[in-house]
């Protein structure tokens, strides 16, 4: 099954005054056992293209593994509604990434070709999109400055932890 995102669907997770440029921002290839992220390139505004995200309630790590372009996989622990620890994780084709129990994450297309990655889980039961809808998006946006990639705070959340590299 393939699923379509709209620009409307990521709308609540864009910094504010972002504009939802990308008509079709991501797409999800859904299988038996796994799901795959084609991320479009491109930016909203001056945030690069992404995923909504969402935090994970399945007990156990679930991999991710880049199969075709490159970005970064954001991923944040929360404590008391708020961020206690940021990571970003550089992908290039062949990369794999353990997201632990409980964290949230979301993928980021900083590339200028799809960016394709794979999760090893379908467990769509388990995702809780509620914590980032509610702060419009993760503790940080990855934004475009001066043709550089960089972090944004967002203003949602009121204590920003250092971001982390894994």
């Amino acid at each position: 099954m393939i699923v379509q995102t709209h620009a409307k669907d990521l709308k609540p997770v864009l910094m504010k005054g972002a504009r939802a440029g990308l008509k079709h921002p991501y797409y999800l290839i859904v299988d038996l056992q796994q799901v795959i992220f084609v991320l479009s390139p491109g930016r909203n505004g001056k945030e690069f293209n992404k995923t909504i995200g969402y935090f994970s309630n399945f007990q156990s790590m679930q991999t991710y593994q880049c199969l075709y372009g490159s970005g970064i996989l954001l991923m944040q622990r929360n404590e008391f509604e708020g961020a206690k620890e940021f990571k970003m994780v550089i992908l290039n084709p062949g990369r794999q990434v353990l997201v632990p129990a409980g964290w949230g994450m979301c993928l980021v297309n900083t590339g200028n070709n799809f960016l394709v990655v794979l999760r090893n889980s379908l467990l769509a039961e388990f995702e809780n999109t509620k914590p980032i809808l509610e702060k419009q998006g993760l503790a940080y946006y990855v934004i475009e400055k001066k043709g550089e990639i960089s972090f944004e705070e967002n203003p949602s959340y009121s204590f920003h932890p250092q971001i982390t590299t894994e």
